[in-house]
């Protein structure tokens, strides 16, 4: 099955930002056809993660604009380029802001999921394969982010950025996959890997860091401690799995101390979601010694530093960091998204629930108002339909 429009420049709806901070404005612009190793997608719900407002505020980075952000997303494959042989027309997808290209070292290693060809790359605005756009508006050319760019009716992605997925699965829960809660629980299920019965300290209860707890309940710890500056996020956090909260202003001493009091000497593992850089010393400084682990996931500052006493680890604690969850988008994500699938069809109370992390829903035209809710701290996932 192939389109009619394979092979042809699709004119479609897409939310453009022209300028950093300025809302985005839906145009119509032409999509080229998809080159070799790339194909294109119909995006039929996307979310907005924290990462594209970032990049849209422009504060910390080169600005590159005009652009087309977006890379939590479940589409359709519309069509596909020269030499792509995983994917066919009418294949459900997730598009990933990572990839893997399943030739390099990184691919080839059980170890790691860090693509040399296809890692995140935020400031490149083009695809790879000729360094030009396949977005543009009255011949002018429109950005990528991250090689995804789901902010669109249709895109074109490298295909090893694309994970197959069970077409049963619903598009509209499991595109929330494609980035922010893949993150955190495979920070959690395949890094810390707490053992059941344990305890587990998550820093940043944002929704990667509700992720990572989902991922200590589906572990079946027995103690899950929320740690965040915002006391308003435990009501919701116990949906999640967190059995008790600590908010370190609360406190005239170093949280890392409040957290090995309550847990006799410290928890089992930690979870780092907030890129603080003291929030890294404290995740750290608060498992226990002996057999601790402790694992971040949190974006630091580029001048940041992290100061610990080298003995914290010679008494056994151990300090991991990971990228998307340690996950292999092409290889892993498919089981992901069959955990889901477990609860839903299965009804596994110890599987992965999706709903939960989805607080608001606006149609396409209304994508601003996702910008607005992620401002004000809002909810976690808003899913933006596109409509078609």
């Amino acid at each position: 099955m192939s389109s009619n429009a394979a092979g042809q420049v699709i004119r479609c709806k897409a939310a453009v930002a022209w300028e950093a901070g300025k809302p985005l404005v839906i145009e119509e612009v032409e999509v080229a056809p998809p080159q070799e190793g790339e194909v294109r997608l119909k995006i039929l719900f996307t979310s907005l993660c924290h990462t594209d407002v970032y990049f849209w505020e422009a504060k910390g980075q080169t600005p590159l604009f005009p652009r087309i952000f977006g890379h939590e997303a479940g589409g359709i494959v519309e069509s596909v380029g020269e030499g792509v042989t995983d994917l066919q027309p009418g294949d459900h997808v997730l598009p990933v802001f990572t990839g893997e290209c399943q030739q390099c070292r990184h691919c080839k290693s059980e170890e790691s999921n860090m693509c040399d060809l296809l890692r995140i790359n935020t400031d490149r605005g083009v695809m790879i394969h000729d360094g030009q756009t396949r977005f543009s508006k009255d011949g002018k050319p429109i950005y990528h982010f991250v090689g995804t760019s789901t902010f669109s009716e249709y895109t074109v992605v490298h295909s090893g950025c694309v994970a197959k997925i069970d077409p049963q699965a619903p598009l509209d829960k499991v595109c929330v996959l494609s980035c922010g809660i893949s993150t955190g629980l495979g920070a959690t299920l395949n890094v810390a890997k707490p053992t059941k019965g344990s305890t587990v300290a998550i820093f940043g209860l944002g929704a990667v860091g509700l992720a990572a707890a989902e991922g200590a309940r589906i572990a079946g710890a027995s103690r899950i401690i929320g740690i965040d500056l915002n006391p308003s996020r435990f009501n919701d956090a116990k949906k999640f799995g967190v059995t008790e909260f600590v908010n370190p202003k609360d406190y005239d001493k170093p949280v890392q101390q409040v957290i090995a009091e309550m847990t006799d000497g410290g928890v089992d593992r930690s979870v780092e979601c907030t890129g603080n850089v003291n929030a890294m010393i404290s995740a750290f400084e608060c498992v226990h010694d002996g057999w601790g682990v402790a694992v971040l996931v949190g974006v630091p500052n580029k001048d940041d530093a992290f100061k610990t006493h080298p003995m914290n680890l010679l008494n056994e604690r151990t300090l991991k960091g990971t990228f998307f969850g340690n996950y292999k988008p092409k290889t892993d994500l498919p089981s992901v998204v069959g955990k889901y699938m477990n609860k839903v069809v299965l009804h596994h109370n110890n599987e992965l629930e999706l709903e939960k992390f989805i607080t608001h829903q606006v149609p396409f035209s209304e994508i601003n108002k996702a910008f607005e809710y992620m401002l004000k701290g809002e909810g976690l996932r808003c899913m933006i339909t596109m409509g078609h």
